[in-house]
């Protein structure tokens, strides 16, 4: 059996897919209704404040997507990091760490299979959730701007495939799945941290984020994000080679 094979079916039969793919498509049936009956929801909940009533602009196309936008990639990029760090940390356990090593060579051989599987399953949830969230929207509020919308997918995806380069980096230094998802969120939150400086925002991967909700919206243009594409591409490929390297080092 090939580890290509292999990855398949350890993704498939441990049933990792059904909720990556679950969470995001819940964020894309839930945003666009959020965003449509938020003023009845907060009604419901109590809306009036001694006397006062809370009111809400009449939602627009833009804002289904951007509720999608801001659950997705808080809690799906965090349930993403973690089915990554499970597939990637190979001496999480440490007889399966052996087995492999002993088997395999080079041992980033092993690597290659579990980051393509990974990141295409973790890209393809989120394209499968947008395209909800879309259509959704499209339903319930009206047609946003279709240019717009499959820019911040690509963008968004883009994004995501660094996260999961990201953790398969720190996977070759880590010796365990907990510390492989801390380490990655940290990075990940410090990221917009920095990015509060324009200067240094504006190339940061964490930008491609929000560009889904930006783009529909017209807050920014397709072309804005092109620098931080190129940055989150440049850095992905050097954490790809990191990953193998410090992979291949370990094994000394």
């Amino acid at each position: 059996m090939s580890l290509w094979r292999l990855e398949w079916l350890r993704l498939v039969r441990t049933r990792r897919w059904i909720g990556l793919v679950g969470v995001y498509v819940f964020f894309g049936f839930v945003g666009p209704l959020t965003a449509r009956y938020l003023g009845e929801i907060v009604d419901f909940a109590g809306g009036e404040l001694e006397g006062a009533t809370i009111e809400f602009p009449p939602p627009v196309p833009a804002d289904g997507l951007i509720q999608y936008v801001s659950n997705a990639m808080q809690i799906g990029t965090l349930v993403a990091a973690v089915i990554a760090a499970a597939a990637l940390t190979i001496d999480a356990v440490p007889e399966i760490g052996v087995f492999f090593r002993t088997r395999v060579t080079p041992v980033s051989r092993i690597l290659r299979p579990r980051l393509v599987v990974t990141a295409v399953v973790v890209v393809a949830a989120f394209v499968l959730g947008a395209l909800v969230a879309w259509y959704e929207t499209w339903a319930l509020i009206g047609a946003p701007s279709a240019g717009g919308v499959l820019s911040g997918i690509g963008y968004g995806a883009l994004f995501l495939g660094f996260v999961v380069t990201l953790v398969g980096a720190i996977a070759g230094r880590s010796r365990s799945v907990a510390g492989t998802v801390m380490v990655a969120i940290v990075i990940l939150l410090l990221m917009p941290a920095l990015g509060i400086i324009d200067a240094i925002g504006r190339w940061l991967p964490t930008r491609l984020a929000g560009a889904l909700a930006a783009l529909p919206a017209g807050d920014a243009a397709a072309v804005d994000y092109l620098g931080a594409a190129a940055i989150t591409v440049a850095a992905g490929v050097l954490l790809v080679w990191l990953g193998a390297r410090w992979t291949e080092r370990r094994e000394v």
